[in-house]
């Protein structure tokens, strides 16, 4: 089937053959066959690189009115605003920021990206541009089975079926165990798929040696090792430096951020490809340590990724390694989570990763997700994707990760937390009034699909028991609604514990003597909440934190004795100390190295405690109260 041959007018079909899209792939053919071009509703479960961006495409531009396009990570929207932004004669905009706002001017769009948490807080917010759209299309959808992001896109998707009943639906996933019961779900035809555009190969290292699922094999020189050298990570530098000597780019996946850095570090001894002009860009983008070090392997042609980058350092590599500029990327698993940066070969150097607890190995679709980077249509004959073990784990990698099928997606709608915030929404929102109507709106999510004989009414029940004991609802008879501070909490986009322990901190602001209410206080609040992100608290800062909490007891809400958790409420004192630092003028690069965090925790964590301060100045509006720090502090904290 021919691009020219769909229901798209001359403009579309000539940007499309303008950049090489002529022909559909066989599982974007198979899309078109099941009616995304005609308002049919599919769940494409196919291959990274299989085309699901042209399937989004086609069902917005032939879809009768706006669409929505849901994705899980901020970074994503951004790329995939700028991709549909080409197209000739589309306006298109991005929601990521303030959960607080219906943002009514997104209607004047034609196509809108927004991240699921964006979406539910429009909905909240009353957002009448919702019920405008017609075509609503879902990036990686199995991401329904992950805690915490999975149950705000599941209500999302399952209130925007009851406000649109016409909406077409489109979800977009890699491949897992079970892509029919989320297309049953959504009443949708599945289109599943193993075609790649560059054909994929698996296989597992052990003993300079790499076995592949499709019989063949490739030899690897691995020098003999040193006293110091681990063998895995040496293994990795010679799968490495064997794809960009062949003139390809690698992906090389660790556990940790530590190890990312460190991966990088070595391999930058190789000075694979150098990229000195790279390395001066990425200078200027901060003076961090570890924007340093970042800069310094970028100029050997090798970066790093995680979580503690800024995010300006992370755009930076992602465009960078798109490029061709740089030739490897050493990384967290975050990476391979929908961004997109291809490579020739990927290597997975760690297949465990430590959970809190113990070791645990990754989730197969996580690995999936990894391995389905190898092969950059168009540059390259083949993917690669390598496994590195040795001879007492290559069969269990084999049998584990190279044969077996994706996880199930499975619902995470009945973790507790989840079910108070989207019990407070639905009646803070209007949408229903008592027990039976949350209950009927409940009754169209993935969970109570997947466990029809569950007893929602008792668990509804439950739950508004607790929500009421949290002064967040009120129960007349059978009539629910939502308390002013209820009402407020769901539209400010915290979770009601979050709320409730704001509003605990409120009232015992309102008991302290006004010189002990200081900035401290208004950060002591909000970081001691569960919407406010961990920092990790080292051994050797226990007893320095415990001191400088002992030093302003006085200045905090929650006395050091009357803790739940001495541990977390000492957690958050330490997040609330950097960001009063922050806040009072100390420069990113003391605070990191002062208490060992990364720029871009600091970035998140600035981000988050802007958002909760102006939450809970809201929600000393609902108290009839007033506590002008959470103001100041804000606008302390804003760049």
């Amino acid at each position: 089937m021919r691009v020219c041959d769909l229901p798209l007018s001359a403009d579309f079909v000539s940007h499309y053959e303008s950049n090489g899209i002529e022909e559909l792939y066989p599982p974007q053919e198979a899309a078109v066959e099941a009616g995304v071009a005609n308002g049919g509703r599919v769940v494409a479960a196919i291959p990274t690189a299989s085309g699901k961006t042209f399937i989004a495409e086609l069902a917005m531009l032939t879809a009768d009115g706006p669409g929505l396009y849901i994705v899980p990570l901020r970074a994503l929207a951004r790329e995939k605003y700028e991709t549909f932004d080409e197209l000739p004669g589309v306006s298109v905009g991005i929601s990521t920021g303030d959960f607080d706002s219906a943002e009514e001017d997104l209607s004047e769009y034609d196509i809108v990206v927004a991240t699921s948490e964006k979406v539910d807080s429009a909905i909240r917010n009353g957002a009448s541009w919702v019920e405008s759209l017609a075509c609503v299309v879902v990036d990686e959808v199995h991401l329904l089975g992950a805690p915490g992001r999975g149950p705000t896109l599941e209500m999302t998707l399952a209130t925007l079926q009851r406000r649109v009943p016409d909406l077409q639906l489109v979800a977009l996933s890699a491949t897992v165990d079970n892509p029919e019961t989320i297309a049953s779900w959504l009443d949708a035809d599945l289109v599943e798929s193993t075609w790649r555009p560059v054909s994929l190969r698996t296989g597992v290292y052990s003993d300079e040696s790499v076995s592949f699922d499709d019989g063949t094999s490739l030899a690897v020189d691995v020098p003999p090792l040193g006293p110091k050298d681990d063998a895995d990570t040496e293994a990795t530098v010679s799968l490495v430096a064997d794809a960009v000597t062949n003139g390809g780019q690698c992906l090389a996946f660790v556990r940790s951020r530590r190890e990312a850095e460190s991966l990088a570090e070595r391999l930058a001894e190789e000075d694979l490809s150098p990229a000195t002009d790279l390395g001066d860009e990425l200078r200027e983008l901060g003076g961090t340590a570890t924007g340093a070090h970042l800069a310094d392997c970028a100029s050997t042609g090798v970066g790093f990724h995680h979580a503690g980058l800024r995010s300006s350092h992370r755009a930076a590599v992602e465009t960078a390694f798109r490029e061709r500029r740089l030739a490897v990327i050493c990384a967290t698993p975050t990476l391979a989570a929908g961004v997109n940066v291809p490579a020739r070969r990927v290597v997975i150097r760690d297949q465990k990763r430590y959970t809190g607890d113990a070791m645990e190995w990754i989730p197969v679709l996580d690995v999936h997700q990894m391995c389905g980077r190898a092969g950059r249509p168009h540059l390259d004959p083949y993917g690669e994707a390598v496994l590195v073990g040795d001879d007492t784990t290559r069969d269990e990698l084999v049998e584990r990760y190279v044969e077996a099928d994706a996880e199930a997606v499975d619902s995470q709608f009945a973790d507790r937390e989840s079910l108070r915030t989207h019990v407070l929404s639905v009646v803070a929102s209007g949408f229903a009034d008592s027990v039976a109507g949350v209950v009927d709106v409940f009754a169209a999510t993935y969970y109570a699909h997947q466990q029809s004989d569950v007893d929602l009414t008792a668990l509804v029940s439950d739950v508004v028991s607790e929500l009421e004991r949290m002064e967040m609802l009120t129960v007349d008879g059978s009539t629910l609604s939502a308390t002013t501070l209820g009402s407020q909490t769901s539209r400010q986009y915290v979770s009601p514990t979050t709320g409730a322990r704001i509003v605990s901190g409120i009232r015992t602001i309102q008991t302290m003597a006004d010189e002990n209410v200081t900035p401290r206080t208004a950060l002591e609040v909000v970081c001691d909440t569960p919407d406010m992100l961990d920092t990790y608290l080292g051994n050797r800062e226990r007893a320095l934190m415990y001191q400088y909490a002992r030093t302003h007891a006085a200045e905090f809400t929650t006395a050091m004795g009357e803790t739940e958790s001495f541990e977390d409420w000492l957690t958050a004192v330490k997040t609330a100390r950097i960001l009063h630092e922050w806040s009072q003028g100390e420069t990113i690069e003391d605070l990191v190295e002062r208490y060992r965090i990364g720029p871009g925790d600091l970035e998140s964590r600035v981000e988050r405690a802007e958002w909760l301060l102006g939450a809970a100045d809201a929600l000393c509006g609902a108290l009839d109260s007033d506590v002008p720090e959470f103001r100041e502090v804000r606008a302390l904290l804003s760049p």
